[in-house]
């Protein structure tokens, strides 16, 4: 039930979500450790239906409270901006923390590795092969998602999906060479700390664009059912926010662990 207020300001209803979400985290976590140490996945399985769920509801929920109740004013609209803004600030530091430890380990390796890098029986990848193909895939999935942004302002519908569209499939095409690299690798995350850094680095950015392809088909579906305007279509505008955030992150990984750390 929608109350109206003499105030510019959203005050969510209670929600039953944030404590299904806590709840499937934990049964996951708990999952995995079972699947690790007694190789049964049946308790994962349940905590991850429990968080999709979740993220089904809450997702509905919200879209209803920003597009059919208008409850998301422009105060509401420009605190949730600034609330993207530190979020991704926030992820920046977080991969700020796996480049540091790349870093140095790269110049100054310790004996334990042979004092060389990278360490004796590692190949790496030739970055003039897939890792080269998914910096242009990126990079132009970076163009397409600024065209859809665009058209979005322009009041171009046709475009606006048809670049969307586009940019989800080379977000999709992404994740796919980067798991065909993961298969053809001869080193694993368990090979000293090129392993480690390699696979944590490449690996959580691999999460991310799994993540960010996530929220552009949710704003495919979205804007496929008229809920982006002109002036009112913050939704996509932190998807693209969050893809452009996932591409600097990719050029800085592919020069410092591709290129130069080869």
């Amino acid at each position: 039930m929608t109350i109206h207020s003499n105030h510019p300001y959203h005050l969510v209803d209670y929600s039953p979500w944030p404590l299904t979400g806590a709840l499937g985290a934990f049964i996951s976590a708990s999952g995995m450790i079972k699947w690790f140490y007694q190789f049964n996945n049946s308790l994962l399985i349940i905590g991850n239906m429990i968080i999709l769920l979740t993220m089904y509801q809450w997702w509905r929920d919200v879209i209803r409270e920003s597009t059919f109740q208008g409850l998301h004013t422009f105060n509401v609209t420009l605190n949730m901006r600034w609330g993207m803004i530190l979020f991704i600030l926030s992820e920046i530091f977080f991969f700020i923390s796996f480049f540091w430890a790349f870093f140095h380990s790269k110049l100054a390796p310790s004996i334990e590795i042979g004092s060389i890098w990278p360490p004796k029986s590692i190949l790496p990848f030739n970055p003039l092969e897939i890792p080269l193909l998914n910096t242009v895939i990126l990079l132009s999935s970076g163009m397409t998602i600024t065209w859809t942004h665009h058209s979005i302002m322009n009041n171009n519908y046709t475009q606006s999906i048809q670049s969307l569209f586009i940019t989800i499939i080379l977000g999709i095409y992404f994740s796919i060479l980067q798991g065909f690299e993961y298969i053809e690798a001869t080193f694993t995350i368990a090979d000293s700390i090129y392993g480690s850094t390699f696979f944590m680095t490449t690996g959580f950015h691999g999460l991310h664009v799994l993540i960010g392809t996530s929220f552009l088909i949710i704003c495919l579906i979205r804007h496929l059912n008229f809920h982006f305007s002109k002036n009112h279509h913050f939704g996509f505008e932190a998807a693209a926010w969050y893809w452009h955030f996932v591409d600097v992150v990719w050029l800085f990984l592919y020069i410092s662990i591709y290129w130069w750390g080869s």
